[in-house]
């Protein structure tokens, strides 16, 4: 038979292969987190004809001859540029900008996905919808995320539990304005609480007197002073050596009140300005969670009742040296493969991952344009093809005609 039916018949099947990537690409033009893929051809075996020789003394050389037997695939590569972004609102929808993978679990097999529209299950795991693959990351504990720890499955139930903090530490800053009249009082309360978020207040009272500022603090249990304030009078700042403090010795401008270290340190005795505060203070109630936010590194921040923000979680992303080495598994899903080499898992923004982005999906990024370019090659690619084999069947028709 002619050399020719056959290069024809691998043509066909080439280029039906070629036909067939191109239409899966097409399908999935609105698949989130779709990568398009790409054929690619080699020619086949060649048949050596004539052999090449080498110049001899009154001869030059002469080039092989060789004809070849057809063309086969040689590849099928997919292509992993970023997609377009799509705005969704929704506080589980994350998109990767950049390289990376969510790294998911079933069962006991890892995956990778470029998808992040997330869900939560009735347990409060968040979930790839419609495999049911459970996102991993890393747990916080009390806000502190270990992200050398190994891999858990991200949970985010409803009503998530900040336990309470008790208050050992609270600030006042500001001024104490030193011509004040005499005996003028000011009153300044912050809350605190004990262990289990009991809510009480940590009261202080200046008192001007002839000789300076005095005070007195209580927190309805404990009380301390009075204490004479001494400021020094080139800088307007508080001298704690100076003043009649109960000292914190590690703490200098600061007294004991209960269980409570008062931080004064930062009010200072200038004329005419009167701003003395409450600022800060270290405990909270109990909280449960209402809300949450995603970071660009991947970090999920719960907001709670009691009005505080604290970590709860945070996403992994795995990279790969070679993700085109990954295997689709479907479903959105990668796999790794020998070629892929195996996941170098981190936070986002790290070691080449890309960032996250919540409230918004990275969409297919298959090119239509260049989808239905590539449609009309494979098809013409095709009835060429078959056109060498009908044209091979009339060369046979016309030696089978030499005998009548």
């Amino acid at each position: 038979m002619l050399r020719s039916l056959f290069s024809g018949i691998s043509g066909l099947r080439s280029h039906q292969t070629m036909l067939d990537v191109t239409g899966n690409n097409i399908a999935n033009v609105n698949t989130t987190g779709f990568k398009s893929s790409q054929t690619q051809f080699q020619d086949a075996l060649s048949q050596v004809v004539q052999n090449a020789s080498g110049a001899q003394a009154g001869t030059g050389g002469t080039n092989p001859a060789q004809v070849g037997l057809g063309v086969r695939v040689a590849g099928v590569t997919t292509n992993f540029t970023q997609g377009a972004s799509q705005l969704t609102g929704r506080s589980t929808d994350m998109m990767i900008q950049g390289d990376g993978f969510f790294v998911v679990r079933k069962g006991a097999d890892s995956f990778y996905t470029r998808a992040g529209g997330f869900d939560f299950d009735a347990t409060g795991q968040m979930v790839l919808p419609g495999e049911g693959a459970l996102v991993q990351g890393w747990a916080a504990v009390n806000g502190v995320i270990d992200t050398n720890s190994p891999l858990t499955d991200l949970r985010v139930p409803a009503g998530t539990l900040m336990g309470a903090v008790a208050t050992t530490s609270a600030t006042y800053e500001g001024n104490l304005q030193s011509d004040a009249g005499i005996g003028t009082v000011i009153e300044r309360a912050e809350k605190a609480y004990d262990s289990t978020g009991v809510e009480r207040e940590i009261s202080l009272t200046f008192t001007k007197a002839a000789a300076g500022w005095s005070l007195s603090a209580t927190d309805g249990t404990a009380n301390s002073g009075p204490f004479s304030l001494v400021f020094d009078p080139a800088t307007g700042k508080l001298d704690p050596a100076a003043s009649a403090l109960v000292a914190d010795p590690a703490n200098p401008g600061s007294f004991l009140l209960g269980a409570v270290r008062v931080d004064i340190a930062a009010v200072t005795g200038f004329a005419g300005v009167q701003t003395i505060a409450a600022s800060t203070q270290d405990g909270h109630s109990a909280g449960t969670l209402q809300a949450f936010s995603l970071g660009a590194d991947g970090t999920i921040t719960g907001s709670f009742s009691n009005g505080l923000k604290q970590t709860v979680g945070r996403i992994a992303l795995g990279r790969f040296t070679n993700p085109a080495g990954l295997e689709k598994a479907g479903g959105s899903l990668f796999r790794t493969t020998v070629n892929s080499g195996n996941a170098q898992v981190g936070a986002a923004g790290t070691g080449g991952r890309g960032g996250l982005a919540g409230g918004a999906l990275e969409m297919s990024n298959v090119d239509l344009s260049s989808e239905f370019t590539n449609l009309i090659i494979a098809q013409r690619g095709f009835q060429a093809n078959s056109r060498v084999i009908t044209t091979s069947d009339e060369l046979l028709q016309e030696l089978v005609n030499l005998k009548r």
